[in-house]
């Protein structure tokens, strides 16, 4: 199976969309991000036509939301934002990580889907869902009702500023994870939400029925499980420093979840190639400040273009 994604191929992604205000040594500054933000303008960049059903403001943070995804030719459908639309303080941790602060909108977050939005759901080959509120029943049950049998990829990327209930973040998340095409994890959310054990996790998920799993360890790269196996990939080490891994976890779903829109694979060696190549994706990423996907290709032109996290 080709990881190129054809024409007619699309995704829905469902999640956050916000104002990242970064504060730092450099000053403040703003810019358009959200987990599922990231990863729909990424599966873009990659040539998948997507579509995000996200919460976004009628105010100035929304307007900027808007632009943002018009310029990279995302369709958006608007759930209604009656608190405005997200932010979150970024801020470094003394150990260089982001620390992030949210505002009321991205706490209390919700998605309700329009005939529009579950129109987009049925015709996609794919949904992804990154950075939801899990903890919430109502909104889960909304969901999985308007994902009908869709084909999805889920990251549960909980945010401990956003999270009210670990426990019904886990059973939420676990219910879509046990049915889905793909659930990618990550080492923070092991710990985050489990015992901090990423290979215990990856067995729990596959045991529950997730026909693939994406385990994502940092410095120690990433490893897919399926029935045929496991197949791993290290990070990759392209030219130049990196500046920024805010980034890194989506676009290696954006680039994961853009080869399986159309197919999955059949065998481990193309599992192994995918997964290399979202690792590839993932490294160049991270060569810049944000969450805008770069491929290795387009290193040299990372400072073009409309910025965003």
């Amino acid at each position: 199976m080709s990881t190129e994604t054809s024409v007619a191929g699309s995704v829905v992604v469902i999640g956050d969309a916000l104002i990242d205000e970064i504060r730092d040594s450099n000053g403040v500054r703003e810019l358009v991000g959200g987990a599922a933000l990231n990863v729909a303008v990424g599966l873009r960049r990659l040539g998948v036509p997507t579509t995000l059903i996200a919460m976004v403001g009628d105010d100035e943070a929304g307007a900027h939301i808007r632009e943002y995804l018009a310029d990279h030719n995302v369709k958006l459908i608007v759930s209604a934002a009656p608190l405005g639309s997200s932010r979150a303080i970024v801020q470094r941790a003394a150990n260089g990580e982001p620390e992030y602060v949210f505002n009321e909108a991205a706490q209390k977050r919700c998605i309700r889907y329009s005939d529009e939005a579950c129109a987009a759901i049925a015709q996609a080959g794919l949904v992804a869902i990154s950075c939801f509120p899990f903890d919430v029943p109502a909104e889960v049950d909304a969901m999985v009702e308007a994902l009908g049998d869709a084909r999805v990829a889920v990251d549960p990327n909980p945010r401990t500023g956003m999270l009210s209930d670990r426990a019904e973040f886990v059973h939420g998340f676990e219910r879509v994870a046990a049915t889905a095409a793909i659930v990618k994890v990550g080492a923070d959310d092991a710990g985050i939400l489990y015992d901090g054990d990423l290979d215990v996790l990856r067995t729990r998920l596959r045991g529950l029925g997730a026909a693939a799993v994406l385990a994502t360890a940092g410095a120690d790269g990433a490893k897919i499980d399926v029935d045929a196996g496991t197949v791993s990939a290290p990070i990759s080490h392209l030219p130049g420093a990196v500046i920024d891994t805010v980034g890194a976890g989506d676009a290696t779903l954006a680039a994961v979840s853009a080869g399986l829109v159309d197919a999955t694979p059949g065998e481990l060696g193309e599992w192994e190639a995918l997964l290399q190549r979202a690792m590839d994706i993932a490294a160049a990423t991270c060569r810049a400040e944000g969450g805008l996907l770069r491929t290795p290709e387009s290193l040299q032109h990372a400072g073009r273009g409309v910025q965003g996290s």
